[in-house]
């Protein structure tokens, strides 16, 4: 006999039978999937280079990015010599700011200020706004420079850095000292009092007198490693943080330029700062939606700080040079073949300024700027995703000359635009019967394409050239607002795909991502992998995404198996598998891109013993257009828990829409 119930206890025993039921059914419907990882069974080599970093000056990521110069136009020679400059003063007498040409005694720089004040009480300067304004720090130094040449002394020079409303956060003095028509260079230091992120930098002519001013500059002290004149500290740490095998530069468009005449030419970038010459950008006026006219490059990053950089950060360097084509969406010109011995000369004389010896011209340059040990320069690139027979019988002759003079530099080159269709496959069939030796492939693609291509290079040809993922990147379709293309979609997306990569190392020796940064006031294209303002950076997900396969790449591939088969996208699921010999870790990457969990079961064959514990590294978010942002630059970042390993298997749970990495030690 059934006891009597009230209502109340009815309701209660029915709304727990339901919980029940519902709970056995998710249990129910939860999918259980078993990986093999075999983990003494090496397959692959991974490449120190397997995972490195793309750097092209887009997005104001050089000028007003990573070159800390805070100054705009710093000698008065962009197309109007004025940009970025606005004339203080109530009562400005006719002639006494002038812009001076001086193009026969210095060609590089022929522009320069010449101030004369005839009237100690009127007081007369120049504002400058900076890279969409000044990032200032308070308490920090700033570093004003000048070349100057006194005509007429009795000028003296007061800097101010003001604020959004105009009041001065910072300022200093500095009076020139030589007088007569030899340019000298002088320079002063001041600390700010406030922080501002768009301040501007006045700089007022005081007392009776003549002077030709050049080279304007404003430097922060805390540059990377304290060098004057040299990068943004912040930006190169988010390099240095995804610890990269190379860095690719300096592009990427820019190296083919609009046309010849504006192409990226090495030898213009180094040497004395001040004796570089100036160009115009390309991406100025490349989208007519994000227009730039006041983008230029100054090449105060130049080839030499670009081989100082990836010494730095531990990277192989890797350049880019021009073939003798320019971009052939734009005016598609061509050197002849019969003047292509200049473009030429240019790689070798690259080759000798990396690598030779301190006697030689080019190597002697490279003492006198400071580092007289070579860069040890292994590879470079020729051409830019240039394409068509031209593009093949242009690099034919490269490579002869190359191959012949320094047969152990590997060439990359180019397979174009795409990753497929007529052009890819003509170029991808030449590039193997010339045997190059890396193979540059290119993807912007949806995450759609990035998931269902995860098995690209299963089937690839294991003994010709190797590819280079050179430039990729999730586009989520129907976005339009540069930090939001950045969103959890796109990096899964791509996490899934590296997967491929990672299985194929011995196809796949380097893969970046592309572009590196944008500046939140003045990008032109995204998504990008990290984004700044003036005075802060944060890693997007792609970031998060590239650093933790970069970290952890291990050293050799070991098969990861589900059903017999390498894990590439069945039933929503990715996976690769890696082990570092010298530290004795296994290194397990897995992606669930499904709306449920997945319960995972990782078994490990494996003749040696397993700690009892492994790291779990999640990267995950519930929403596939979450992205990260300056106010919540973790909203998206990997978070590490312990695990158990338990008679060699790790159970887990696999979260939807999520990204992890089990790293295994092995005794």
């Amino acid at each position: 006999m059934i006891p009597h119930k009230t209502k109340k206890d009815m309701k209660g025993k029915h709304l727990i039978a339901a919980i029940l039921l519902v709970f056995n059914h998710h249990l129910q419907a939860q999918v259980t999937k078993t990986f093999t990882i075999q983990a003494d069974h090496l397959t692959a080599k991974i490449a120190p280079t397997m995972w490195g970093v793309f750097f092209e000056d887009i997005n104001l990521g050089a000028d007003g990015g990573i070159y800390a110069e805070l100054v705009k136009n710093r000698s008065f020679e962009f197309a109007q010599p004025l940009m970025g400059w606005q004339k203080l003063g109530d009562n400005i007498p006719e002639g006494s700011l002038a812009i001076l040409n001086r193009s026969q005694e210095k060609p590089n720089n022929p522009r320069f200020l010449q101030v004369d004040s005839n009237d100690p009480q009127n007081k007369i300067g120049l504002q400058n706004e900076g890279f969409r304004g000044m990032g200032i720090k308070r308490g920090l130094r700033y570093d004003f420079s000048v070349w100057y040449r006194q005509l007429k002394p009795g000028l003296r020079l007061h800097l101010e850095l003001v604020d959004s409303a105009g009041n001065t956060i910072g300022e200093g003095f500095l009076e020139p000292e030589a007088i007569g028509n030899q340019w000298q260079r002088a320079q002063t230091s001041f600390h700010a009092t406030q922080t501002c992120p768009k301040a501007k930098l006045n700089v007022w002519f005081e007392g009776q007198g003549k002077i030709d001013l050049d080279m304007l500059s404003l430097f922060p002290e805390d540059t990377w490693k304290r060098r004057p004149g040299g990068l943004r500290a912040d930006m190169v740490q988010r390099l240095a943080d995804m610890k990269p095998g190379f860095i690719r530069f300096p592009g990427g468009c820019i190296v083919e330029g609009r046309e010849l005449a504006s192409r990226f030419q090495w030898k213009k970038t180094v040497g004395p700062v001040e004796d570089r010459q100036l160009i115009i950008n390309r991406w100025n006026t490349e989208f007519q939606h994000r227009p730039a006219p006041d983008y230029y490059q100054s090449f105060g990053l130049g080839f030499f700080e670009y081989f100082q950089l990836a010494e730095d950060i531990g990277a192989e360097p890797l350049p880019i040079l021009n073939c003798g084509m320019a971009c052939q969406f734009n005016s598609a010109e061509q050197a002849p073949l019969d003047e292509l011995n200049t473009y030429v000369q240019d790689v070798l004389d690259l080759i000798e300024f990396a690598n030779g010896d301190i006697h030689t011209q080019w190597g002697k340059l490279r003492a006198q700027m400071g580092h007289p040990a070579p860069f040890h320069l292994k590879m470079l690139g020729v051409g830019n995703e240039n394409w068509g027979p031209q593009y093949i019988e242009r690099l034919e002759l490269f490579k002869k000359v190359i191959d012949a003079q320094h047969p152990d530099i590997k060439i990359v080159a180019s397979s174009g635009t795409d990753p497929d269709g007529e052009r890819f496959d003509f170029l991808n069939r030449k590039l193997r019967e010339l045997q190059v030796g890396f193979i540059d492939e290119h993807y912007y693609r949806s995450p759609e394409w990035f998931l269902s291509h995860a098995n690209r290079y299963d089937n690839y040809d294991r003994m010709g050239p190797k590819v280079f993922a050179g430039e990729y990147a999730g586009h989520p379709p129907q976005v339009t607002d540069g930090p939001l293309e950045n969103n959890w979609g796109a990096a899964i997306a791509e996490a899934a795909f590296l997967t491929g990569l990672e299985r194929n190392a011995d196809v796949v020796q380097m893969a970046s991502y592309a572009p590196l940064f944008a500046h939140i006031d003045g990008w032109q294209w995204a998504p990008d992998l990290i984004w700044v303002d003036n005075l802060r950076t944060y890693g997007t997900p792609s970031y998060y995404v590239q650093q933790l396969y970069a970290t952890n790449k291990g050293t050799a591939v070991v098969p990861m198996l589900a059903d017999g088969q390498a894990v590439s996208g069945q039933e929503g699921l990715y996976a690769s598998s890696t082990i570092d010999q010298p530290n004795g870790e296994l290194l397990i990457k897995v992606v669930n891109y499904n709306h449920k969990p997945v319960r995972g079961m990782f078994k490990l064959e494996t003749g040696k013993k397993p700690t009892k514990e492994a790291d779990q590294i999640l990267l995950t978010a519930t929403d596939l257009k979450a992205v990260n942002s300056f106010d919540d630059p973790e909203h998206i970042h990997p978070q590490t828990t312990k695990i158990a390993v338990k008679d060699k298997t790790i159970v887990a749970d696999l979260q939807p829409y999520s990204f992890y990495l089990f790293k295994v030690k092995l005794k």
